[in-house]
């Protein structure tokens, strides 16, 4: 039995040591297959959070086993849950959580109101308010105003940025908008 039991042991000494040797051969990084779901993962998790809206923008990156958070975000809590979320997914061992919480203000409220009617009650732009996630992000930061997400041609891109820059009391507007491959 206690040989039995040393057989065991050492068998399952070895294969630990064979995985930890397989990881430290791919220089600690995961394979693509686990490196693809990783990304997978973490789109679906930031996008399944309670307060994530069109006034909130989040990126983020993957590499290897770390995840770096990017972008704005209007609620204080979003910038912790979106960190805690990507934190345990599985195979995700670092977070870097460099989310920036835009600063509270009634005049930014004001804005992003206006902005989300001019833009996603004109006719030939509401076929985006369509759906739970809006592909428009529309971030306001102090009178300044950052478009990001995608659209499906260079004429919505355009069009929203013309939509944005109507609203009075703005300062400025960034149109980051993607265009839809096809």
């Amino acid at each position: 039995m206690r040989l039995r039991v040393f057989i065991l042991s050492v068998a399952l000494l070895s294969l630990l040591s064979i995985t930890a040797t397989a990881r430290d051969a791919q220089g600690d990084q995961p394979s693509a297959k686990a490196q693809e779901r990783i990304v997978k993962e973490v789109r679906h998790e930031l996008l399944m959070l309670p307060y994530f809206g069109v006034f909130d923008y989040i990126a983020y990156k993957v590499d290897g086993y770390n995840v770096t958070l990017m972008g704005q975000v209007v609620l204080p809590i979003l910038k912790s849950d979106a960190e805690n979320t990507v934190k345990r997914i599985e195979g995700v061992e670092k977070v870097d959580n460099q989310i920036e919480v835009l600063p509270t203000s009634p005049m930014d409220d004001r804005l992003r109101r206006h902005l989300f009617h001019a833009i996603y009650q004109f006719p030939a732009l509401q076929r985006y308010e369509l759906g739970v996630q809006k592909p428009i992000r529309i971030i306001v930061k102090n009178g300044h105003v950052a478009l990001e997400g995608v659209v499906d041609s260079e004429a919505d891109k355009n069009l929203v940025g013309m939509r944005a820059n109507s609203v009075p009391g703005i300062f400025s507007v960034d149109n980051h908008l993607q265009v839809k491959k096809p």
